[in-house]
């Protein structure tokens, strides 16, 4: 283990302690030890999420548990080490083996995770999360689960009604078993977000802001904990990469202002 079990017992309660706080916590996620650092140095971050989709695509894999569950591991290990704020590393599935991938994730200093449920039947997705808390428990730290439920990402074509009663179903559920937070990503109208707090209660409810989203201020006050952006911080960075070179190519200029954060 990287770090003695007291000071990542303390990381995972002051992760525990701002998704439960009245103020919103927002994770705006990284994907290498250089991101990390920059959000990092920002001030209000409290705490970092790693985004699998953006590690997998920095290493060449496709999203989707594509990338070996060791070179995750590493990876999230890495940004770990690199700050002394809490990490809380988005684990996918669990790598086929939820409660062993959150171990290892433990052992290089992860205090939280988001695990997906892909939709599975219930029960097992019930069982891979009961894991996740359960290896918490056995290294000795209350480890902070997002448990996500893929109700909506999943949703297809759908009645809304059904897909929005499957994320209460499960989030329960999920709760129940001893999860921090339930992450349900997907366009949420301010219908959705109300009634999945109303399910969950206060400060329970995780959700991702893409373009079209809920400003963070109308997040806060209907009673979510959480918010994260996934692989658009990513999308951000290589945005303003393709901009500056075809600027560059073009025969311009670096962009005026631009930092040496690495």
């Amino acid at each position: 283990m990287t770090e003695a079990p007291s000071a990542l017992s303390a990381k995972a309660a002051t992760l525990a302690r701002l998704h439960s706080a009245p103020e919103i916590l927002q994770v705006v996620n990284v994907w290498d030890v250089i991101s990390a650092k920059t959000i990092a140095d920002i001030p209000g971050t409290t705490a970092l999420a790693t985004a699998s989709h953006s590690i997998a695509a920095s290493l060449g894999y496709e999203d989707g548990e594509n990338i070996p569950v060791e070179e995750m591991i590493a990876a999230v290990g890495r940004i770990a080490s690199a700050t002394d704020l809490p990490v809380s590393a988005d684990l996918e599935s669990g790598y086929g083996d939820p409660g062993d991938t959150v171990r290892r994730a433990i052992g290089v200093g992860i205090v939280g995770a988001n695990i997906e449920d892909q939709m599975r039947p219930l029960a097992d997705a019930v069982a891979q999360m009961d894991a996740v808390i359960a290896a918490g428990r056995a290294e000795g730290i209350d480890f902070v689960l997002n448990a996500r439920t893929d109700a909506f990402v999943k949703a297809g074509d759908r009645d809304p009604a059904e897909v929005l009663a499957d994320a209460v179903e499960r989030g329960k559920a999920y709760l129940a078993v001893g999860a921090t937070n339930v992450f349900v990503p997907g366009l949420l109208d301010e219908h959705a977000v109300t009634t999945l707090v109303q399910a969950f209660g206060p400060q329970r409810l995780s959700v991702i802001n893409v373009p079209g989203s809920l400003a963070p201020s109308r997040l806060q006050e209907l009673g979510v904990a959480r918010i994260s952006y996934g692989p658009w911080t990513q999308r951000v960075a290589l945005t303003a990469l393709a901009n500056s070179a075809r600027e560059l190519l073009a025969d311009g200029q670096l962009p005026e202002g631009t930092l040496p954060l690495n």
